[in-house]
């Protein structure tokens, strides 16, 4: 039988359940989509809703009510054995979906195929969003103008020529057909690979790709609708790892740098350990990199550990009376903390840790506010998610969108910044010693960092 459980505390006992300034209603239950791991192995931090009809619908600057407390289901997902079987290669343009019409819960999409011939150049093709975007407010959860209004983006001028890399385990075979159902029920231009925007590779940048597996292709769909929600002109790589192993992951890393990615999101973790100084060697350098913090609550992980990357936090997100239209709490779920080995980078001031703090940045996370996703991998299609999987990406296409992702250290451009940021003052992720490693304060804070995006300044 399922037992459920809060996932504002984030699977960590004994942390406060946050929101009740909020008003929220009750009502959403989600669960972890993939499973506990020990070792150098890595879950991703992705959480499906389970009643996704529950979320309050928050569209546009409208005031409305608050999000339902959150539940999570006990974990069932474990991780897959890292043998792989290889896909065929198909050289052929997958199908772009044009249309889509919902009419229930469950979507039935039609799909016209088009052939787009793709011209080479000096520079890479880039993708024009239509001039009118509408959101539909048919699936319930945040939807691309949500994120863009919440956050101030110049979504829909920004990003062209730039590309957001998605590194994740495994296989998800219906990723470029899912994602050209999201984009067209949102207005977005279609990202294909005939047309140069969308690309998807294994861990060495070949096309034999692993084994599929439903958690890990949720993880995927939720990424790249990110990247398409925040920065709809910008071009997709999927590089996706044999396994879910560190070594694996790594590589598809260091591939998706080498195949010229601007930008770099990891909706994964692990947990610390002594030898994680060597794997942030084997991370690349010189291209920004955003890693979720986790939905485990207060606590450190890897790589968001890493010097190397912007480790992201989660937030609840609720539309409100506001000048401007959006209210940001801590999300109890993400996670924060002080790093057990990893050294303080010289841009980081606070205190309160002699070592690496977690985190720099944060996004919306909270489930009770999820975020719409189409995922049709053993799954029925429209669904809604939360956790620091949906900060990352967002994140890191808000990287994309400032254009300055290979300037310097990304990691330490908001700390130079941080009036372009939103300060998140309140709630709380667990129990510390130290107040600001838990709980949202004035200034910097462990669970949201500096803050999240007013625009793209800070980045």
């Amino acid at each position: 039988a399922a037992v459920l459980v809060m996932v504002g505390f984030g699977l960590v006992a004994g942390a406060a359940s946050i929101g009740a300034a909020q008003g929220p209603p009750p009502g959403v239950q989600g669960r972890p989509v993939c499973g506990p791991v020990a070792g150098p192995f890595a879950r991703c931090h992705a959480i499906q809703v389970l009643n996704p009809s529950a979320l309050a619908r928050t569209h546009a600057k409208g005031g409305k009510p608050g999000p339902p407390t959150t539940t999570v289901g006990p974990t069932t997902t474990t991780a897959a054995p890292t043998t792989t079987t290889a896909a065929p290669t198909t050289t052929t343009a997958p199908p772009t979906t044009t249309s889509s019409t919902t009419t229930t819960s469950t979507t039935t999409s039609t799909t016209t195929t088009t052939s787009t011939t793709t011209t080479t150049t000096s520079t890479p093709p880039t993708t024009t969003a239509p001039a009118s975007t509408a959101c539909t407010a048919d699936h319930p959860g945040l939807t691309p103008c949500d994120l863009q209004s919440a956050y101030f983006l110049p979504s829909s001028s920004a990003g062209a020529g730039k590309t957001v890399a998605i590194v994740d385990a495994y296989d998800d075979p219906n990723a470029e057909a899912d994602l050209a159902t999201y984009r067209a029920a949102y207005g977005l231009a279609p990202c294909t690979t005939a047309n140069g925007c969308f690309r998807k590779v294994n861990q060495t940048g070949g096309t034999a790709y692993p084994s599929g597996n439903t958690g890990w292709a949720e993880e995927i769909s939720l990424d790249v609708d990110m990247v398409s929600a925040v920065c709809q002109n910008c071009h997709i790589l999927l590089v996706e790892a044999s396994s879910n192993s560190l070594s694996d992951l790594l590589a598809a890393e260091t591939t998706a740098a080498n195949l010229g990615a601007d930008v770099i999101s990891n909706s994964w973790g692990a947990g610390e350990s002594r030898w994680e100084a060597s794997y942030d060697s084997s991370l690349p350098s010189g291209v920004a990199i955003t890693a979720s913090a986790g939905d485990s609550g207060y606590g450190a992980s890897w790589p968001a550990a890493s010097p190397k990357v912007a480790a992201v936090g989660g937030t609840s997100l609720v539309a409100d009376a506001s000048a401007r239209g959006w209210t940001e709490t801590v999300w109890n779920g993400t996670g924060s903390g002080c790093s057990r080995y990893e050294s303080k980078p010289s841009w980081q001031q606070d205190t309160g840790c002699a070592k690496r703090t977690i985190g720099d940045v944060a996004a919306v996370a909270d489930p009770a506010t999820g975020v719409v996703v189409y995922d049709s991998y053993n799954e029925p299609g429209w669904m809604a998610f939360g956790g620091t999987s949906v900060a990352s990406p967002v994140i890191a296409s808000v990287f994309a969108l400032a254009g300055n992702s290979h300037t310097g250290t990304a990691v330490s451009l908001p700390y130079a910044h941080t009036s372009s940021l939103f300060d998140v003052t309140s709630g709380s992720n667990g129990n510390c010693s130290v107040a600001y490693l838990c709980n949202g304060t004035v200034g910097y804070d462990g669970p949201t960092g500096l803050g999240t995006p007013n625009g793209t300044a800070a980045f």
